[in-house]
């Protein structure tokens, strides 16, 4: 009785399942047109980054104090979770760095007796905290981690290290950069055959500043000679730390003079930091998310910051170099959540579109923007979006569009490590689902138009991102209608995807994310030389 009683309730949520995923006749037809003759732009192989942030536990917004000993002079190094879910992204690129970089100083091996000064709350300090210090042993410590993981390591440094506030702008730092406590670092870095990918330096002081700023001349002439020091430390440019900056609000008037003080050479990445959803506390958080015509407003900087760069710096390209969608520590119960993938997501298909090498999310951990739980480490949806995207999406950016509802986002790029075409579409909606058919579309004529061939595969892979329970503002995700869960021994699960008929249409749910991978798609910008 037992057996017929399971089989019975099986067949039920069987039959459930296939109602919900096949009700073509309530979705609304979309033909998603992807231009596969030529990219649009390229991202580099590692355009995933995650940040690590210095702040302390006394980091609090909004009567919360979301960061716990995720700082990282704090954050437990040896936690087997945070390993594991760096280590699966082979490699994870981190950027080590924030608002309090530029109040860091550097131990020196041979002064362990000298006092090296925690983080402490400071009234008229920046950012309310005074000076801190990395200790030796634990750039040590950290280093240990990014060997054992394979990170690719960026590290902001101290750029107002000697300067003082101006007595006519008490917002704008004056003197000479006394940067030899960064050069003990670098140097004792590579002594120790540590691997930095970049060296970034200073956090916010372009433009107007957050809590200081420097000019545009000042900070070109300090980066010029990071520069100079780092080409004389490496003489082999193979493995020389790359120079990124730098690393703020984009101004345009401030952007453009740096780049023509540097010249070419010099400036190996444009970090540039977005926080387009506004405060954390911001009630309607929750709708911003969702919100196309919101979402939108953002693209004219990433358009402005691609076309600053190209005009007065085209040997390097733009970076993402922090976004954490909402600021001082993001928003509870929304940023942690399935909802801030709407969000996410798509910042990460308006960033490639624009040229855009590297997007830099914040934070791994720590806040409620994080990638991970602050406290368990377990991780958060946008984890798990962000490994797809690796996994999944190559470095060659395709035309995309439709003329179906706003609240649909589409986004494609040549497929990582095989053949053809990965979308990414992204509904919005709470109450519409689509059927989407993957058109090719080689001179943007509909009459020219033609459904993508299985190319001889019969089968599409695809990977459903969904929420549990149907509610967005859940932190537990499904994959294709189960939970994502770490196994018994801390290791992130297998992210497998379902295999459907590539003859038929993609069906989204309303609120859902979908990767599809088109192995038939022919993109002659896919096909490799």
């Amino acid at each position: 009785m037992e057996s017929k009683v399971g089989l019975g309730l099986v067949s039920l949520l069987l039959l459930s399942w296939l109602l919900s995923s096949s009700s073509s006749s309530l979705a609304d037809d979309v033909k998603v047109a992807v231009k596969g003759e030529a990219a649009i732009a390229t991202t580099d192989e590692s355009f995933i980054c995650a940040t690590l942030d210095w702040w302390p536990s006394g980091k609090c917004d909004y009567g919360q104090c979301p960061w716990g000993l995720a700082g990282i002079l704090n954050l437990d190094l040896d936690n087997k979770i945070l390993s594991n879910a760096i280590k699966v992204f082979n490699p994870l690129r981190i950027r080590v760095g924030g608002s309090l970089q530029d109040q860091v100083v550097y131990e020196h091996t041979h002064s362990y007796n000298k006092k090296c000064p925690k983080f402490e709350k400071e009234d008229g300090g920046m950012f309310g905290f005074s000076e801190g210090c990395l200790r030796t042993e634990r750039w040590d410590q950290l280093n240990h981690l990014f060997n054992q993981t394979g990170a690719l390591v960026t590290f902001g440094l101290n750029a107002l290290n000697g300067r003082t506030r101006s007595k006519q702008s008490d917002n704008l730092f004056v003197g000479k950069w006394k940067n030899g406590n960064a050069r003990h670092l670098m140097r004792y870095t590579h002594h120790k055959g540590y691997k930095i990918d970049s060296y970034e330096l200073g956090n916010e002081l372009c433009g107007s500043g957050v809590s200081g700023k420097l000019t545009a001349e000042q900070y070109a002439e300090d980066i010029v000679k990071m520069k100079k020091f780092l080409t004389k430390l490496y003489p082999d440019q193979a493995s020389r730390p790359k120079v990124l900056g730098p690393a703020g609000f984009y101004d345009r008037k401030w952007f453009e003079t740096f780049l023509k003080a540097t010249g070419p050479g010099v400036v190996d990445g444009v970090t540039h930091h977005l926080y387009n959803l506004g405060a954390g506390v911001d009630p309607t958080l929750i709708d911003k998310v969702q919100d196309p015509s919101y979402l939108d407003q953002i693209d004219k900087t990433y358009n402005d910051v691609s076309d600053t760069v190209q005009k007065f710096g085209p040997w390097t390209a733009p970076w993402v170099g922090e976004a954490g969608g909402a600021y001082n520590s993001g928003g509870k119960d929304v940023s942690n959540t399935f909802a801030n993938g709407f969000w996410y997501l798509d910042q990460l298909g308006m960033a490639s579109k624009f040229n855009h090498k590297v997007f830099c999310r914040q934070a791994l951990i720590g806040g409620n923007y994080a990638l991970l739980n602050t406290t368990t480490f377990i991780p958060n949806p946008d984890f798990y979006g962000a490994l797809l995207w690796h996994r999944l999406m190559g470095k060659e950016v395709l035309s995309t569009t439709h003329n179906g509802s706003p609240y649909l986002r589409a986004y494609a790029h040549c497929s990582r490590n095989t053949p053809g075409v990965t979308v990414v579409l992204i509904n919005m909606s709470n109450s519409t689902s689509f059927d989407v058919s993957i058109v090719d579309d080689p001179n943007s004529s509909p009459s020219n138009q033609k459904k993508v061939s299985s190319g001889g595969h019969a089968q599409r892979e695809e990977y459903h991102l969904t929420p549990k329970d149907g509610n967005i503002r859940s932190d537990v995700l499904l994959l294709n209608g189960t939970p994502l869960k770490l196994t018994n021994s801390s290791d992130i699960p297998e992210l497998n995807p379902t295999s459907v008929d590539a003859s038929q249409p993609i069906h989204m749910a309303a609120d859902s994310i979908v990767f599809a991978r088109l192995q038939g798609f022919n993109a002659a910008a896919c096909c490799k030389k």
